[in-house]
């Protein structure tokens, strides 16, 4: 799964739209859990690093490498 490497501040999609009808979510920390921002409403959420790579689906845009 070629797919599934991510890294902080890429936008990736999920397997379920938000309630607002983004499906566009930026990584905006990493660690043993992983908070993503929708990037329709701002809404943030948090959840274990497991559920997050079982619930994403593909990364969308790659961050842009820093240096």
């Amino acid at each position: 799964m070629p797919d599934k490497d991510f890294q902080l501040h890429d936008i990736v999609q999920m397997k379920k739209p938000h309630p607002c009808g983004e499906n566009r979510w930026k990584i905006i920390r990493m660690g043993a859990d992983i908070r993503i921002k929708c990037t329709g409403c701002d809404h943030s959420i948090m959840m274990p690093r497991r559920r997050f790579e079982s619930k994403m689906k593909k990364v969308l845009e790659r961050a842009e490498p820093e240096g």
